[in-house]
């Protein structure tokens, strides 16, 4: 969801990558709540970080605790910053319904949705 804002919101001014320490299908929910924003990641895929490894990144933003608490070592001047949102396939794991799942989705779609908004003036405050 992050890279879909950040090349939705911010394209002009900033050259996105996602990627994890582990390798995730697509999730069918946040492909569906992306959508309801007019944002269309379905084409998007799961990479690991090692396949972006020879690109020289000004920031390396992790977004979830396990990403953090296990992220590989970047060159030091990549800066390393952790920002930490809550993971919605842990959390809709306990739902009692679909709507409920996709409101988990919604929420933590929302709160990316507005951190993005704020790159990369945020960053420069670091």
């Amino acid at each position: 969801m992050a890279e879909g804002f950040a090349r939705y919101l911010k394209g002009d001014v900033i050259e996105p990558y996602s990627a994890g320490i582990e390798v995730h299908g697509l999730n069918p929910n946040a492909v569906q709540v992306m959508a309801e924003t007019g944002v269309d990641i379905s084409s998007h895929h799961s990479k690991h970080v090692d396949k972006l490894k020879n690109i020289q990144f000004d920031y390396v933003i992790t977004v979830c605790d396990h990403a953090h608490e296990h992220c590989p070592i970047f060159p030091r001047k990549t800066k390393l910053l952790h920002i930490g949102f809550d993971d919605p396939p842990r959390l809709a794991k306990g739902a009692n319904s679909e709507k409920e799942a996709l409101d988990i989705y919604r929420r933590i779609r929302d709160e990316i949705r507005d951190f993005v908004k704020k790159v990369p003036e945020s960053l420069r405050a670091e």
